[in-house]
């Protein structure tokens, strides 16, 4: 995979792929790639610089990430691989009947109740107590810093505030949600490209979460703020519920694509649905990149994948059938089968049978982070307790109130998760970080990325470059402007029914660092479709 860094990069017109020795940050905003480098020059490791630039994003990228929200990583650290799942559980008075009583049949996007306990603020927390070598106070100092002094907001995350504020506008109404105009919005608007940004609440709800190692979000002073907000506006999430919360250490889960061993975490998160999408595109030959086979085949996989991920995955203890039966060689050449050369309205198998922001850092001993963090859907639930910056995440969205459906809500249940970080290894050593921003396009992104990079030799920068796709329900595929007319008309012809992109930010933000076996040179990509920046030393 390394071997192919310097071959030419047909797709790239922004970016060339970057090279570093004694450490590199990738993520989707210059400012905060930048903290993360400064924390590994004043002697952090990876996961400190990891820690450092997800507090950065909250401030500098609310868009896609916040305190309020979740986050999962994958840690490379003395050579073995860790896996972090830090996403909360549903309010223990969340139940289908509340919601019926509030009048909902199904769960809704914004407001209280599709809000869960925030995992992201005991991430962090978590991942310096084990791993990280400087100060904590010291990791959240410059978030601080930004947060107070303010920042100049880049392009995409303009772009992206402006969406938000227009359909915000309509949408809410009711205290629960008019400080998210108070916070997001002071001056009436949303800010503008390079236009300074200053958020005083955040900076103290960051002070806070540096001097209590987080304890204050669950077990403190923020967390009274919250259960307070919550009961005056009509919430159901309570100071109990924060208590309560703790990260769960996993066992990352993995399967073999080409020599290669790709790995991700485990349910309730979705990366199962890449690991089963390339189990099963491994049984086709992609040999070329441009050719209709090469995107029927992989499209018809990733669908078999997703309608099975969304029939099966929930909380992990919660499951009918276990990560291995959906991960086994059988079940994948089962469901391969399936293909043919029309593409599938696909349904889901029974293996018994047979917005979110990231990051990937390195130092120079090694150690590598994959690090994602999100509050859902943009913002999130449009719910922001005041005077803090905190905008609280709408993850509870994904729950079905279906009784017969496995991730049927029920009061303190961890639900299907979007987020995911991704990892490569080969023979028992780190190849590398990567992950893709975007809902539901994550291990879409996930998939193409992996086979860009092993099947067509493509580095990190042009594997992020390519044109995408993207499954979107039924026969429906959402492709790139930049997709070859040959292969647009060529996939219609299978049966598939497309839609040409416009607004390519919801085809994934990926970032992918890599490092060289012998020499340890750092080799990184970064998204073009956002303000993706590298920082390397």
């Amino acid at each position: 995979m390394f071997d192919n860094h310097a071959t030419h990069n047909p797709y790239a017109s922004k970016r060339s792929v970057m090279y570093g020795r004694k450490g590199m940050v990738a993520t989707s905003q210059p400012l905060a790639a930048n903290v993360g480098l400064d924390i590994l020059k004043q002697g952090g490791n990876a996961v400190d610089a990891a820690i450092a630039t997800a507090a950065a994003l909250t401030v500098v990228e609310p868009t896609g990430c916040g305190i309020g929200g979740d986050a999962f990583a994958l840690v490379w650290f003395n050579n073995k691989l860790h896996g972090l799942n830090a996403s909360g559980k549903s309010p223990a008075k969340l139940t289908p009947k509340e919601l019926a009583e509030r009048g909902h049949q199904e769960m809704p996007l914004y407001g209280w109740e599709p809000v869960t306990v925030p995992g992201c603020p005991a991430s962090w927390s978590a991942l310096s107590k084990k791993f990280g070598v400087l100060p904590f106070k010291d990791l959240l100092a410059p978030a601080i810093e930004l947060a107070q002094t303010g920042f100049p907001v880049s392009p995409v995350i303009s772009y992206l505030w402006e969406k938000a504020f227009t359909e915000f506008s309509k949408e809410f109404s009711g205290e629960a949600t008019s400080h998210w105009f108070d916070t997001f919005a002071p001056q009436g608007q949303a800010p503008k490209a390079g236009e300074i940004f200053a958020s005083p609440g955040h900076a103290k709800t960051l002070t806070q979460l540096a001097d209590s190692h987080c304890e204050s979000f669950y077990r403190g002073e923020l967390a009274q703020e919250i259960d307070s907000f919550s009961r005056k506006s009509g919430g159901l999430i309570r100071q109990s519920d924060l208590a309560e919360y703790q990260v769960e250490w996993v066992e990352p889960i993995s399967v073999n694509y080409r020599g290669y061993d790709v790995w991700e975490i485990p349910p309730n998160g979705q990366g199962i649905v890449a690991l089963m999408g390339l189990n099963i595109a491994k049984q086709f030959d992609f040999s070329d990149r441009e050719s209709i086979s090469a995107y029927h085949h992989q499209i018809e996989a990733m669908k078999l994948a997703y309608i099975d991920g969304h029939e099966h995955v929930t909380q992990q203890d919660k499951m009918r059938v276990s990560s291995e039966q959906l991960l086994s060689d059988e079940y994948a050449e089962r469901r391969g089968r399936l293909i043919g050369e029309q593409a599938l309205t696909p349904q889901a198998g029974d293996p018994k049978a047979g917005g979110t922001v990231y990051l990937a850092t390195a130092d120079k001993d090694g150690n590598m982070v994959s690090f994602i963090q999100s509050n859902y859907h943009g913002f999130g639930s449009g719910v922001v307790i005041p005077g803090t910056g905190i905008a609280m995440q709408n993850r509870g969205h994904n729950f079905s109130l279906d009784p017969e459906h496995v991730n049927y809500l029920q009061p303190s249940k961890q639900t299907f998760h979007t987020i995911i970080p991704g990892f490569i290894s080969k023979q028992q050593q780190a190849v590398g970080a990567f992950g893709v921003m975007g809902g539901f396009m994550q291990p879409q992104g996930h998939m193409q990325m992996i086979i860009n990079m092993t099947d067509f030799g493509l580095n990190p920068q042009a594997a992020l470059d390519a044109p995408r796709w993207q499954w979107m329900g039924a026969k429906k595929i959402g492709l790139e402007a930049t997709v070859p007319q040959h292969i647009v008309q060529g996939l219609m012809e299978k049966g598939h029914e497309i839609e040409i992109a416009t607004d390519t930010t919801t085809y994934g933000r990926g970032q992918i660092i890599l490092k060289d076996p012998q020499s340890g040179v750092l080799c990184g990509g970064t998204e073009s479709r956002t303000d993706g920046h590298i920082a390397s030393w």
